[in-house]
């Protein structure tokens, strides 16, 4: 198979531009190396943006694009098909030698006859849609999780008395976070990127990711597709829907956990905002 050339399936193709992407990063950070962090921040972020949108321009000319580096064209709420995408997820994390809790983000949204048949039923706004691929790369692990091959559901703690694992911000981990790890015990892991702590969860590292606190669409539409095709529970901090290609791109909460942990999760979420 020609490497440059992707995979028809989305699912694949969003796993092939993740680690295309992914690649440029690894070789951009060798290159220029960590004296000038904040100038290579701007360069990866920039590079892997103009790459990412490169590719979609030549081999998904038709969909549009939401990206954090990118001007945000209105035209995407009338679209069938949107890439959503964090041409690198975890800045921070980037520019500084050793860490490797930085990711790319390749989701994409659509409007599917399935969903166009729930939100008529449902009175739902025109842009209602689901994500239905996604590719989560960490390049610095060299790692690509995608939904074309969703990973195994991973193996479930060894007993009942473990405690609960709850990705958290390595830097600023808000109060809200705190009062949930007091409220059910949980152990707080801190880590860079909302797509390495979505990973985390994935892979069973963690058990659970909670943030509150603003974000955008582009954290967590990838990680959020390649968790929930591995059978994982992501919704709101409530318990609502996770909606995405909306006018106003903000997300601002967002739990990912396992299954048999998100009403436990959900019950304390609801007694700490309470």
């Amino acid at each position: 198979m020609n490497a440059n050339i992707p995979p028809a399936t989305d699912g694949g193709f969003a796993r092939w531009l993740a680690g295309r992407a992914g690649e440029m990063l690894l070789a951009l950070r060798a290159e220029q190396g960590f004296n000038d962090p904040d100038g290579l921040r701007a360069d990866g972020d920039k590079l892997s943006h103009e790459l990412i949108v490169e590719h979609l321009q030549r081999w998904r000319p038709a969909d549009a694009v939401l990206s954090e580096e990118g001007l945000d064209d209105p035209a995407r709420l009338r679209a069938d098909r949107v890439w959503i995408v964090d041409p690198l997820d975890g800045t921070r994390e980037f520019g500084e030698a050793g860490r490797v809790d930085w990711a790319v983000h390749i989701g994409l949204w659509g409007r599917t006859s399935a969903t166009i048949v729930e939100a008529a039923a449902d009175n739902k706004a025109e842009g209602w849609g689901r994500l239905v691929a996604g590719a989560v790369a960490l390049p610095a692990q060299h790692i690509v999780l995608g939904t074309d091959a969703p990973p195994p559901y991973p193996p479930i703690p060894g007993t009942s008395e473990d405690r609960i694992r709850v990705a958290a911000s390595r830097s600023r981990p808000p109060a809200f976070v705190q009062k949930l790890a007091e409220e059910i015990d949980a152990e707080l892991v801190p880590m860079g990127s909302a797509g390495a702590k979505i990973a985390a969860v994935i892979d069973g590292r963690v058990d659970a990711y909670v943030h509150a606190g603003g974000q955008y669409e582009w954290d967590s539409a990838a990680p959020v597709a390649v968790a929930t095709a591995t059978g994982m529970h992501a919704s709101r901090l409530d318990g609502a829907t996770l909606e995405y290609n909306r006018p106003d791109p903000r997300l601002p909460d967002l739990v990912v956990c396992r299954k048999a942990l998100a009403p436990r999760l959900l019950a304390a979420l609801a007694r700490c905002a309470g």
